[in-house]
């Protein structure tokens, strides 16, 4: 029996995917895997026995990676659960940040009580609200991943030119599904100076974190719109607020506002709604669902952030896995003995995952560097 702590509200079409092999709560000491949505992780004590950890969106910032590496608990997420959602809010950003719309609603809501008079007042004052349309312009594109790569297609769509910063990661399927029509850059600082609207699509790391502040937003052009969907972190608070109220920035649209953004004139704030559709959170559910059942049953690693991707058949006996540092694999192997047949490992930044068809049992494995030693069947 494998026991499943979630930790926020999961959608029952994932959840439901669980065999009675499992026990799906969310009150569990010792869970062997758990279901996240947006709870905080970083202060939480896990348990020896838990195992993996599924996150329900794309971004994992909630969650400890390197403290759940070191203790062999694999980190899965769902990119591309949310992409369309997250997509169609992008798109309306484009419209809500150069069409002036939030505030000219605002602007009608003050005419109530006027009457008769209301439309002499609106064909008067709708001249404050004109804005650009979006047709012809150029939208910058950092990040082409998921989100990205939907974001840029669907911009084409509409008879914009769209540059794209082509980042490392970028994966063949997401550069396959790309337009033609999307110029790709080798750096986002091409990006910035054509763009009449920015768009981010990266994650929140070190060197990303702050990425559009005082010193970048200086070689973008005059009047551009940023659009943010991806993680309020990415932008320099007092650094947008400081070009808006100059002018330099026309609009900033964000799903993660502060208390200083709010009100501001500049400013489009939505409460984080970029994934918040029922069919987001049923793909997220059922994405996170299979890929913890694949991880406990068979060992499979798909869509791990933390530990390299192994797609494996289910075991026809014993299975052992082992999560270990890179460094630590001749050892690893050494231990195996001949215990082991039909070995395969992978890498990703230092930590390796080796799997092999087991007779043996796993107190036999004593290699320094290993983290976490699981025998399946």
């Amino acid at each position: 029996m494998y026991d499943i702590l979630t930790l926020n509200k999961i959608a029952t079409c994932g959840t439901s995917l669980f065999s009675d092999a499992y026990a799906v709560s969310d009150a569990c000491d010792k869970p062997d895997a758990i279901m996240v949505r947006s709870a905080a992780m970083h202060d939480m004590d896990f348990a020896a026995n838990t195992l993996a950890i599924a996150r329900a969106g794309a971004g994992v910032n909630n969650i400890p990676l390197d403290k759940c590496t070191a203790a062999g608990i694999a980190v899965f997420n769902t990119p591309g659960a949310n992409a369309n959602a997250v997509k169609e809010l992008v798109v309306c950003g484009l419209f809500l940040a150069s069409r002036k719309i939030p505030a000219a609603m605002n602007w009608v809501n003050t005419l109530k009580g006027e009457g008769e008079n209301v439309s002499k007042l609106v064909e008067k004052g709708k001249s404050q609200f004109v804005g650009p349309e979006i047709k012809g312009k150029t939208l910058g594109v950092i990040g082409l991943g998921a989100i990205g790569a939907l974001v840029a297609n669907a911009a084409v769509s509409l008879g914009m030119k769209v540059v794209g910063y082509l980042n490392p990661e970028l994966t063949v399927r997401n550069a396959l599904a790309i337009s033609p029509e999307v110029v790709m850059v080798d750096s986002a600082e091409e990006v910035y100076a054509c763009a009449d609207y920015l768009t981010l699509h990266i994650p929140c790391i070190p060197s990303t974190k702050g990425c559009i502040n005082n010193d970048t937003i200086a070689t973008m052009k005059d009047g551009v719109r940023i659009l943010n969907f991806a993680r309020g972190e990415l932008v320099d608070n007092a650094a947008i607020l400081s070009a808006l109220e100059s002018g330099k920035v026309a609009a900033y649209v964000t799903d993660f506002p502060t208390d200083d953004q709010i009100g501001n004139p500049g400013v489009v704030a939505i409460p984080h709604l970029g994934a918040s559709t029922p069919e987001s959170e049923d793909n997220c559910a059922v994405m996170a669902a299979q890929e913890l059942i694949a991880y406990l049953e068979k060992g499979e690693i798909v869509n791990s952030v933390n530990l390299p991707e192994m797609k494996l058949a289910a075991p026809k006996g014993k299975r052992i896995c082992v999560i270990h540092e890179e460094s630590a694999l001749a050892n690893v192997i050494a231990s195996f003995g001949t215990n082991a047949m039909n070995v395969a490992t992978a890498s990703r930044k230092g930590i390796s995952y080796t799997v092999a068809d087991w007779s043996g049992d796993e107190a036999g494995i004593q290699a320094d560097g290993v983290y976490r030693v699981r025998v399946i069947g």
